[in-house]
């Protein structure tokens, strides 16, 4: 495993992830992750499973202080009070007295930035939280975050895989200080069939999954969450910092970015994205 260090945070840089998990799979499968090596576990209120990540961590035998978790506040839960109490049930739901890092979720523009950076500050003032961040934030919203911020952002998460090109995004926080963590590394499953990562994979006898989730975390400042129920696939997810990509191969894997690459783009909660490179 390494880190990535981004404005005062250090960070996993292979995270386990819990988007559309349901909470029976979640007591299974987390603690397995855990023993197998994962140290960071990401969550939010909207995926409707904190307890259950709570009790996952609760009984994997691995202390809490050695887990880097993170939750994400809903877009409902924008207004000042309600993003204190959001950030309160979180918490009780976590069983844990913070989080490592807590995000936005999406954009909101019916609360305004202020207030909701204004209530991420004041939650990591107050201890809940060690470091805060975003997700799903375009370029302009995450300047004007940080402008507006009184802590340091340290990541906005975002999709990232190999048919989506996101240099701006990542040139932008880069510059600010910040890491980028993608998720939907897998394009949902898109990449299973691809030739040239089938022929990248072969070459280092890894799995396609193996590959894409290499070539995440083998880009300077990047984290890549993985996602999967099954405990082999999980160990196999986090056998990733034992070979290395080639220049060729990241920048084959580059190549493959389309012009239509987005997958996650919900009407309502989608900004305006950025133009790719």
């Amino acid at each position: 495993m390494h880190h990535v260090t981004a404005n005062g945070a250090v960070i996993p840089a292979l995270g386990f992830g819990t988007f559309r998990m349901p909470g029976p799979d979640v007591v299974k499968i987390v603690p397995h992750a855990l023993k197998v090596g994962f140290r960071h576990v990401d969550t939010a209120q909207i995926y409707g499973n904190e307890a259950e990540v709570g009790e996952a961590i609760g009984k994997s035998g691995v202390a809490r202080g050695d887990v880097f978790l993170t939750t994400k506040v809903w877009v409902a839960n924008y207004k000042h009070d309600a993003f204190i109490k959001s950030v309160d049930e979180s918490l009780k739901k976590l069983k844990t007295d913070y989080v490592d890092l807590l995000l936005l979720h999406w954009p909101n523009d019916a609360v305004s930035l202020a207030e909701q950076i204004g209530a991420l500050n004041e939650v990591k003032e107050a201890g809940k939280v060690r470091h805060i961040g975003v997700s799903n934030f375009n370029t302009d919203l995450m300047a004007e975050a940080v402008e507006l911020s009184k802590a340091p952002l340290v990541t906005n998460q975002i999709e990232y895989h190999p048919y989506l090109n996101q240099d701006v995004v990542i040139a932008a926080a880069k510059k600010a200080g910040m890491s980028v963590t993608g998720y939907y590394g897998m394009a949902d499953g898109k990449v299973f069939s691809d030739s040239v990562l089938k022929d990248i994979a072969a070459r280092h006898r890894k799995s396609v999954a193996q590959i894409v989730l290499r070539w995440l975390v083998q880009q300077e400042g990047i984290i890549a969450l993985s996602k999967t129920v099954g405990e082999a696939r999980a160990a196999e997810n986090f056998a990733i910092f034992d070979f290395a990509l080639t220049e060729g191969e990241m920048a084959a894997i580059h190549g493959l970015a389309e012009a239509d690459g987005r997958v996650v783009s919900p009407e309502g909660l989608a900004p305006v994205w950025d133009k790719t490179a």
